[in-house]
Protein backbone atom coordinates (compact mmCIF):
# COMPACT_ATOMS: atom_id res chain seq x y z
CA UNK A 1 0.00 0.00 0.00
CA UNK A 2 1.29 3.39 -0.80
CA UNK A 3 0.31 6.68 -0.15
CA UNK A 4 -1.83 7.70 3.42
CA UNK A 5 -3.71 5.10 4.89
CA UNK A 6 -6.60 5.42 7.23
CA UNK A 7 -7.94 2.75 9.11
CA UNK A 8 -10.99 2.89 10.78
CA UNK A 9 -11.84 0.91 14.45
CA UNK A 10 -15.36 1.05 13.15
CA UNK A 11 -16.83 -0.11 16.90
CA UNK A 12 -15.90 2.84 18.52
CA UNK A 13 -16.61 4.97 15.89
CA UNK A 14 -20.62 3.79 15.13
CA UNK A 15 -20.85 3.75 18.69
CA UNK A 16 -19.88 6.74 18.91
CA UNK A 17 -22.25 8.06 15.95
CA UNK A 18 -24.85 5.94 17.90
CA UNK A 19 -24.75 8.23 20.74
CA UNK A 20 -23.98 11.54 18.82
CA UNK A 21 -26.69 11.55 16.30
CA UNK A 22 -30.44 11.86 18.00
CA UNK A 23 -32.23 8.25 17.83
CA UNK A 24 -35.02 10.00 16.12
CA UNK A 25 -33.93 9.68 13.28
CA UNK A 26 -35.15 7.05 10.96
CA UNK A 27 -35.13 5.62 7.66
CA UNK A 28 -38.30 6.09 5.28
CA UNK A 29 -39.76 2.27 6.84
CA UNK A 30 -39.15 3.66 10.31
CA UNK A 31 -36.19 2.01 11.49
CA UNK A 32 -33.31 3.55 13.21
CA UNK A 33 -30.43 4.98 11.00
CA UNK A 34 -29.08 7.65 13.54
CA UNK A 35 -25.62 5.30 13.91
CA UNK A 36 -26.03 5.05 9.84
CA UNK A 37 -25.99 8.70 9.07
CA UNK A 38 -23.54 9.52 12.30
CA UNK A 39 -21.24 7.34 10.72
CA UNK A 40 -21.24 8.46 7.09
CA UNK A 41 -20.81 11.94 8.34
CA UNK A 42 -17.54 10.97 10.53
CA UNK A 43 -16.23 9.34 7.31
CA UNK A 44 -16.97 12.79 5.44
CA UNK A 45 -15.03 14.87 7.77
CA UNK A 46 -12.39 12.67 8.19
CA UNK A 47 -11.59 12.35 4.41
CA UNK A 48 -11.78 15.69 4.38
CA UNK A 49 -9.52 16.89 7.08
CA UNK A 50 -6.68 14.09 6.56
CA UNK A 51 -7.25 13.35 2.94
CA UNK A 52 -6.42 9.54 3.11
CA UNK A 53 -6.00 8.12 -0.47
CA UNK A 54 -7.29 4.35 1.39
CA UNK A 55 -9.73 3.66 3.94
CA UNK A 56 -10.23 0.53 5.31
CA UNK A 57 -12.79 -0.21 8.08
CA UNK A 58 -11.48 -3.11 10.63
CA UNK A 59 -13.94 -4.90 11.88
CA UNK A 60 -14.54 -6.89 15.06
CA UNK A 61 -15.26 -10.22 14.03
CA UNK A 62 -14.28 -11.15 17.58
CA UNK A 63 -14.71 -8.51 20.48
CA UNK A 64 -13.65 -11.08 22.97
CA UNK A 65 -11.30 -13.40 21.97
CA UNK A 66 -11.35 -16.94 23.99
CA UNK A 67 -7.48 -16.71 23.81
CA UNK A 68 -7.30 -13.29 25.97
CA UNK A 69 -10.00 -14.33 28.19
CA UNK A 70 -8.24 -17.80 28.63
CA UNK A 71 -5.41 -15.92 30.01
CA UNK A 72 -7.25 -13.33 31.94
CA UNK A 73 -11.06 -14.17 32.37
CA UNK A 74 -11.80 -11.04 33.57
CA UNK A 75 -11.35 -9.57 30.20
CA UNK A 76 -14.33 -7.56 29.18
CA UNK A 77 -16.54 -9.48 31.39
CA UNK A 78 -18.46 -6.75 32.57
CA UNK A 79 -19.72 -6.35 28.96
CA UNK A 80 -20.68 -9.49 28.36
CA UNK A 81 -24.44 -10.43 28.05
CA UNK A 82 -24.81 -14.06 26.97
CA UNK A 83 -21.51 -16.07 26.87
CA UNK A 84 -20.98 -18.71 24.41
CA UNK A 85 -18.52 -21.36 24.24
CA UNK A 86 -19.01 -21.86 19.92
CA UNK A 87 -19.11 -18.24 18.62
CA UNK A 88 -18.04 -15.30 20.31
CA UNK A 89 -19.94 -14.10 22.81
CA UNK A 90 -22.27 -11.30 22.84
CA UNK A 91 -21.77 -8.00 24.28
CA UNK A 92 -23.89 -5.57 25.10
CA UNK A 93 -25.17 -3.51 22.34
CA UNK A 94 -27.93 -1.11 22.53
CA UNK A 95 -31.10 -2.80 20.68
CA UNK A 96 -31.45 0.34 18.02
CA UNK A 97 -28.01 0.29 17.48
CA UNK A 98 -27.99 -3.93 16.88
CA UNK A 99 -30.43 -3.19 14.16
CA UNK A 100 -28.26 -1.20 12.38
CA UNK A 101 -24.82 -2.77 11.83
CA UNK A 102 -26.15 -4.99 9.12
CA UNK A 103 -26.85 -1.41 7.33
CA UNK A 104 -23.59 0.11 8.65
CA UNK A 105 -21.70 -2.92 6.69
CA UNK A 106 -23.84 -2.22 3.45
CA UNK A 107 -22.99 1.39 3.50
CA UNK A 108 -19.36 0.81 3.64
CA UNK A 109 -20.04 -1.39 0.58
CA UNK A 110 -21.29 1.04 -1.67
CA UNK A 111 -19.00 3.64 -0.77
CA UNK A 112 -16.18 1.05 -1.85
CA UNK A 113 -14.47 1.22 1.43
CA UNK A 114 -13.54 -2.68 2.36
CA UNK A 115 -14.76 -4.35 5.92
CA UNK A 116 -11.65 -6.68 7.38
CA UNK A 117 -12.12 -8.83 10.51
CA UNK A 118 -10.09 -11.67 11.35
CA UNK A 119 -11.37 -14.54 13.09
CA UNK A 120 -10.23 -14.72 16.73
CA UNK A 121 -9.19 -11.46 17.00
CA UNK A 122 -10.78 -7.98 17.64
CA UNK A 123 -10.38 -5.02 15.14
CA UNK A 124 -7.08 -3.66 17.02
CA UNK A 125 -5.42 -6.65 15.72
CA UNK A 126 -6.17 -5.97 12.11
CA UNK A 127 -5.50 -2.35 12.90
CA UNK A 128 -2.08 -3.61 14.04
CA UNK A 129 -1.48 -5.94 11.11
CA UNK A 130 -2.58 -3.52 8.81
CA UNK A 131 -0.15 -0.54 10.00
CA UNK A 132 2.97 -2.66 10.60
CA UNK A 133 2.49 -4.02 6.66
CA UNK A 134 2.16 -0.31 5.72
CA UNK A 135 4.75 1.22 3.62
CA UNK A 136 3.12 4.66 3.89
CA UNK A 137 1.90 7.18 6.03
CA UNK A 138 -0.93 5.77 8.46
CA UNK A 139 -4.01 7.21 10.16
CA UNK A 140 -5.51 5.16 12.63
CA UNK A 141 -8.96 6.78 13.90
CA UNK A 142 -10.06 6.12 17.31
CA UNK A 143 -10.84 6.48 20.23
CA UNK A 144 -9.09 3.59 22.48
CA UNK A 145 -6.18 4.60 23.51
CA UNK A 146 -4.85 0.89 24.04
CA UNK A 147 -3.64 1.80 19.93
CA UNK A 148 -1.07 4.40 21.00
CA UNK A 149 1.08 1.60 21.02
CA UNK A 150 1.18 1.25 17.43
CA UNK A 151 2.25 4.87 17.01
CA UNK A 152 5.73 5.28 15.05
CA UNK A 153 7.04 8.42 13.93
CA UNK A 154 9.87 7.32 12.01
CA UNK A 155 7.00 5.70 9.80
CA UNK A 156 4.29 8.41 10.24
CA UNK A 157 1.87 6.01 12.06
CA UNK A 158 -0.25 8.29 14.14
CA UNK A 159 -3.87 8.05 15.97
CA UNK A 160 -6.45 10.50 14.99
CA UNK A 161 -8.02 10.09 18.37
CA UNK A 162 -11.78 10.68 18.84
CA UNK A 163 -12.07 10.71 22.52
CA UNK A 164 -13.29 14.20 23.37
CA UNK A 165 -15.70 13.80 20.43
CA UNK A 166 -15.47 14.68 16.39
CA UNK A 167 -15.51 18.45 16.59
CA UNK A 168 -12.29 18.24 19.02
CA UNK A 169 -9.61 15.35 16.88
CA UNK A 170 -6.40 15.27 18.16
CA UNK A 171 -3.59 13.80 15.90
CA UNK A 172 -1.36 12.30 18.50
CA UNK A 173 2.24 10.83 17.26
CA UNK A 174 5.25 9.96 20.13
CA UNK A 175 5.43 13.14 21.67
CA UNK A 176 1.83 13.58 22.57
CA UNK A 177 2.15 10.57 24.39
CA UNK A 178 5.57 11.59 26.04
CA UNK A 179 4.14 14.64 27.11
CA UNK A 180 0.61 13.04 28.38
CA UNK A 181 2.09 9.96 29.95
CA UNK A 182 6.07 10.24 30.36
CA UNK A 183 6.29 7.31 28.23
CA UNK A 184 6.69 6.37 24.78
CA UNK A 185 4.34 4.81 22.18
CA UNK A 186 6.52 1.81 22.28
CA UNK A 187 6.64 1.61 25.81
CA UNK A 188 2.48 2.43 26.12
CA UNK A 189 1.40 -1.71 25.91
CA UNK A 190 3.88 -2.04 28.96
CA UNK A 191 2.63 0.67 30.75
CA UNK A 192 -1.42 -0.44 30.43
CA UNK A 193 -0.45 -3.44 31.76
CA UNK A 194 1.39 -2.18 35.23
CA UNK A 195 -1.49 0.40 35.31
CA UNK A 196 -4.38 -1.13 34.47
CA UNK A 197 -7.73 -0.76 32.89
CA UNK A 198 -10.96 -1.24 34.66
CA UNK A 199 -12.86 -0.78 31.01
CA UNK A 200 -11.08 -3.68 29.65
CA UNK A 201 -11.09 -5.35 33.18
CA UNK A 202 -7.40 -5.65 33.29
CA UNK A 203 -6.13 -5.53 36.99
CA UNK A 204 -3.05 -4.15 36.70
CA UNK A 205 -0.30 -4.21 39.37
CA UNK A 206 -1.79 -3.33 42.92
CA UNK A 207 -0.76 0.39 43.80
CA UNK A 208 0.65 1.05 39.98
CA UNK A 209 -0.89 3.69 38.60
CA UNK A 210 -0.31 6.06 35.94
CA UNK A 211 2.81 7.75 37.62
CA UNK A 212 4.40 5.17 39.06
CA UNK A 213 3.97 3.26 36.29
CA UNK A 214 5.84 5.87 34.20
CA UNK A 215 8.67 5.88 37.21
CA UNK A 216 9.38 2.58 36.60
CA UNK A 217 9.29 2.62 32.79
CA UNK A 218 11.44 5.32 32.38
CA UNK A 219 13.97 4.15 34.81
CA UNK A 220 13.79 0.40 33.64
CA UNK A 221 13.13 0.82 30.06
CA UNK A 222 10.00 -2.09 29.86
CA UNK A 223 8.20 -4.68 31.74
CA UNK A 224 11.10 -6.90 31.89
CA UNK A 225 13.71 -4.41 33.25
CA UNK A 226 10.69 -3.28 35.63
CA UNK A 227 10.31 -7.19 36.86
CA UNK A 228 13.61 -7.86 37.12
CA UNK A 229 14.34 -5.11 39.06
CA UNK A 230 11.53 -5.42 41.83
CA UNK A 231 12.86 -9.49 41.86
CA UNK A 232 16.80 -8.27 42.34
CA UNK A 233 15.86 -6.06 45.05
CA UNK A 234 15.79 -2.67 43.61
CA UNK A 235 12.76 -1.84 44.26
CA UNK A 236 11.48 -0.71 47.57
CA UNK A 237 10.36 -3.70 49.29
CA UNK A 238 6.76 -2.45 49.17
CA UNK A 239 7.06 -2.59 44.99
CA UNK A 240 9.12 -5.72 45.27
CA UNK A 241 6.14 -7.63 46.65
CA UNK A 242 3.20 -6.12 45.33
CA UNK A 243 5.53 -7.29 41.90
CA UNK A 244 5.47 -10.58 43.32
CA UNK A 245 1.90 -10.83 44.25
CA UNK A 246 1.14 -9.83 40.65
CA UNK A 247 3.51 -12.12 38.98
CA UNK A 248 0.72 -14.70 37.71
CA UNK A 249 -0.81 -11.71 35.77
CA UNK A 250 2.29 -10.25 34.87
CA UNK A 251 3.04 -13.47 32.71
CA UNK A 252 0.11 -12.95 30.96
CA UNK A 253 -1.00 -9.46 30.43
CA UNK A 254 1.28 -8.33 27.50
CA UNK A 255 -0.20 -10.90 25.77
CA UNK A 256 -3.62 -9.68 26.24
CA UNK A 257 -2.64 -6.10 25.68
CA UNK A 258 -0.66 -6.25 22.77
CA UNK A 259 -2.32 -6.25 19.80
CA UNK A 260 -1.46 -8.44 17.70
CA UNK A 261 0.89 -7.68 14.28
CA UNK A 262 0.92 -10.67 11.95
CA UNK A 263 -2.22 -11.58 10.90
CA UNK A 264 -2.52 -13.62 7.84
CA UNK A 265 -4.80 -10.74 6.03
CA UNK A 266 -5.37 -10.20 2.24
CA UNK A 267 -6.79 -6.70 2.61
CA UNK A 268 -7.77 -5.27 -0.85
CA UNK A 269 -5.29 -2.53 -2.61
CA UNK A 270 -8.50 0.02 -1.74
CA UNK A 271 -7.58 2.64 -5.27
CA UNK A 272 -8.07 6.43 -5.57
CA UNK A 273 -12.18 6.88 -5.02
CA UNK A 274 -12.82 7.49 -8.29
CA UNK A 275 -12.14 4.30 -9.12
CA UNK A 276 -14.37 2.26 -6.65
CA UNK A 277 -17.20 4.36 -5.31
CA UNK A 278 -20.03 3.17 -6.63
CA UNK A 279 -22.18 6.33 -7.27
CA UNK A 280 -25.15 5.65 -8.44
CA UNK A 281 -25.76 2.74 -6.41
CA UNK A 282 -24.24 4.82 -2.98
CA UNK A 283 -27.17 7.19 -3.96
CA UNK A 284 -30.07 4.86 -4.55
CA UNK A 285 -29.12 2.80 -1.10
CA UNK A 286 -29.13 5.98 0.39
CA UNK A 287 -32.43 7.41 -0.17
CA UNK A 288 -33.96 4.03 0.51
CA UNK A 289 -32.59 4.09 4.08
CA UNK A 290 -33.02 8.14 4.24
CA UNK A 291 -29.49 8.98 4.87
CA UNK A 292 -29.28 10.93 1.30
CA UNK A 293 -27.28 14.18 2.62
CA UNK A 294 -24.89 12.37 4.64
CA UNK A 295 -24.43 9.39 1.90
CA UNK A 296 -23.65 12.92 -0.30
CA UNK A 297 -21.30 14.12 1.82
CA UNK A 298 -19.28 11.14 2.19
CA UNK A 299 -19.18 10.58 -1.46
CA UNK A 300 -18.39 14.20 -2.26
CA UNK A 301 -15.16 13.69 0.29
CA UNK A 302 -13.92 10.33 -0.39
CA UNK A 303 -14.07 11.66 -4.52
CA UNK A 304 -11.83 14.31 -3.34
CA UNK A 305 -9.19 12.66 -2.24
CA UNK A 306 -7.67 11.78 -6.24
Amino acid sequence: MTGRLMLLDTASLYFRAFHGVPDKVRSPDGSPVNAVRGLLDIIAKLATLYRPTKVVACWDDDWRPRWRVDLIPSYKAHRVVEARSQSPDVEEVPDPLQQQIPRIREALGVLGIPVIGAAEHEADDVIGTLATRATGPVDIVTGDRDLFQLIDDARDVRVVYTARGMSNLEIVTDAVVVSRYGVHAAQYADFATLRGDASDGLPGVKGIGEKSAAALLQAHGDLAGVRAAAADGRLTAVASARFAAASDYLDVAPRVVRVVTDLDLSAPDNPPASGLLRTDAAREWAEKHGVDGSMARAIAALSARD
